[in-house]
């Protein structure tokens, strides 16, 4: 049986996280303690010209804080969030063990990075808690003024993939800096005659 990554639902040998996803998610739980870390100088706006605090709402009173960063340290999301991801993988893995008390975000993350290997595999869940540090990855950087890059369209993968002529077609994207490489075919577009010809062979749109 055919298993399929609960993420990205990119077909997989086995397991429950493909291997991009579970790099991907190790690079997130590195991150997190930072990102959350940067918040507390954000708390206290920037300010403008003519010495006037710019808040994060501009109806009613101006605040001296900036009230969303406020709400995401005062609710420590970004902490409960990850705990109860570790809460949940320690039951799983070792149902005999109690649940492990509060330990702050940067011992949770660390927990969970080290168990990648054997979530990925076995855990069922895998997926949901990728999605859930990724969106959380993603909220505090909007507060800390540094979004996540988004991904660029290429195009289509023109590699022929059979001795029949069949072209891949697949997407092609990428994050600003990285290589060139098809996620379905595997086809890399690594140098400049390369990308000139992936651009020369895409397929022209109808008038």
């Amino acid at each position: 049986m055919t298993a399929s990554c609960g993420l990205c639902e990119r077909d997989l040998e086995h397991g429950y996280l493909c291997q991009r996803d579970t790099v991907a998610l190790a690079g997130r739980l590195a991150q997190l303690p930072a990102l959350a870390s940067e918040l507390a100088m954000f708390l206290v706006p920037a300010r403008s010209g003519f010495g006037e605090l710019v808040t994060a709402h501009t109806a009613g009173p101006r605040s001296p804080i900036n009230e969303a960063v406020f709400d995401e340290l005062h609710g420590n999301r970004a902490g409960d969030v990850v705990h109860s991801w570790r809460v949940d993988v320690q039951r799983e893995r070792w149902p005999q063990h109690s649940s492990p008390p509060p330990a702050g975000l940067p011992a949770d993350c660390r927990w969970l990075a080290m168990e990648l290997e054997w979530i990925a595999a076995t855990y069922p869940a895998a997926g949901d808690l990728a999605r859930e540090v990724r969106e959380v990855e993603a909220e505090l950087r909007s507060l800390v003024g540094d979004p996540v890059p988004r991904r660029q369209r290429l195009g289509v993968c023109v590699a022929v993939t059979d001795d029949q002529g069949t072209v891949c077609g697949a997407v092609l994207s990428r994050l600003p800096g990285e290589p060139v490489r098809c996620r379905w075919c595997g086809t890399a577009y690594r140098t400049e005659q390369d990308l000139l010809l992936l651009q020369h062979y895409q397929p022209r749109e109808s008038a």
